[in-house]
């Protein structure tokens, strides 16, 4: 924009003071929210650390049910747009959002400055948002062991291959229970810190990922440990695009220190592939869809096609593989679109995603090739 335009915007904002004291907390709160995504939809891949997808959030905020009184718990924090959703939540049902304390630890030191900002716009004064690496470091600490919360949400980042997988296996505080993932999949490293940053009676949690982590055969015996423990309430699979500048299918994986008692030793899948919005290259969750999948969850019971019951023996004679469409009757690994195609539509799409898989082999060819001119110069 020309400088005429940016002097006559900042002149005519200048004329309001823009405090919590003259603009309700929600406003100014959005507005930064509103901020960080417009970022996300300009910055390419790198957005997702800034900004996870707000209708999704809002809905693992909802079957987590967070009170008023409680902790709530992001190890992976971002700009901190669970744990103000989670707020959103307590706010929506009438707790006092005075007595909920907020916590977080974000790998980059900016990022964790914008969420401890955004907390702050939003009215927080009771948090507790770190810096650092996590899986090395974790920051919030009770004398010898990890500090627990009653409510943890996280979008940990994907299948992350520098970590120190060798400390892991002698982890100090206690977090390799299940194992040590293989060293390109930290995702059961992250996944074993939620379960250990869980209150052991009231703690919940709902994690964001790529489908894998349901059935990949490197994590099987973590998988199997994991459903003999009888901690996994509940599998959520979701369409595809819900990730920022991404296609991949997410799910939700939602466990308890303690199940109610005639939820004990069995496992919700909902299969809600088609529950999904689509708008460009983007998917959301309207009001409907998420309705559909909280009565889903909460009533836990059989619905052919979208839910299934399943034992906790049954689970681990599969192997321990959580994969939907392996429970769910009437469900299709392959039946994730909401619509049927055509014959032809799907024939142009295959030859589409031929020309781009052999494309970028053409680029991979050309660049080694030019890797190994420059070693037989430099030698």
């Amino acid at each position: 924009m020309p400088d005429e335009t940016l002097k006559n915007l900042i002149e005519h904002f200048s004329k309001h003071t823009l405090s919590l004291a003259n603009v309700p907390e929600d406003e100014l709160g959005n507005g930064y929210e509103y901020l960080i995504k417009q970022f996300a939809d300009d910055s390419g891949h790198t957005a997702q650390e800034f900004y996870t997808n707000r209708t999704l959030v809002h809905l693992m905020a909802q079957m987590l049910e967070p009170k008023a009184g409680e902790t709530i718990y992001d190890p992976t924090c971002g700009t901190g747009g669970m744990l103000i959703s989670c707020l959103a939540e307590v706010k929506r049902n009438g707790g006092d959002i005075r007595t909920i304390g907020l916590y977080g630890q974000e790998l980059i030191n900016i990022t964790a400055a914008i969420a401890r900002m955004n907390l702050v716009l939003h009215g927080v004064s009771d948090f507790d948002i770190r810096s650092g690496n996590t899986l090395h470091d974790p920051a919030l600490i009770e004398g010898d062991r990890l500090k627990t919360f009653d409510v943890v949400l996280a979008n940990p980042p994907y299948s992350i291959k520098k970590w120190n997988r060798e400390a892991w296996q002698s982890d100090q505080w206690g977090r390799n229970f299940l194992g040590t993932p293989p060293q390109g999949r930290a995702d059961y490293a992250f996944f074993q810190h939620i379960l250990k940053s869980m209150d052991p009676k009231t703690g919940r949690c709902a994690i964001l990922y790529p489908h894998g982590v349901l059935f990949r055969p490197e994590e099987k015996e973590m998988r199997l440990k994991l459903i003999e423990s009888d901690m996994v309430e509940a599998v959520l699979g979701l369409g595809k695009e819900l990730f920022y500048n991404s296609p991949m299918e997410a799910c939700v994986v939602i466990c308890r220190s303690q199940k109610s008692e005639e939820r004990k030793n069995k496992t919700l899948l909902i299969h809600a592939v088609k529950e999904v919005y689509k708008e460009r290259s983007q998917s959301f969750l309207k009001p409907e869809h998420q309705s559909r999948i909280l009565k889903a969850y909460q009533d836990f019971r059989e619905e052919p096609g979208f839910t299934a019951v399943v034992d906790r023996e049954q689970l681990l004679a599969n192997g321990g593989r959580l994969s939907i469409p392996l429970y769910v009757k009437g469900a299709s690994a392959s039946d994730d679109e909401g619509e049927k195609v055509s014959l032809e539509d799907a024939w142009n799409a295959f030859e589409n995603d031929g020309e781009r898989f052999w494309g970028q082999i053409t680029e991979l060819v050309e660049t080694l090739d030019t890797f190994a001119r420059q070693e037989v110069s430099n030698d």
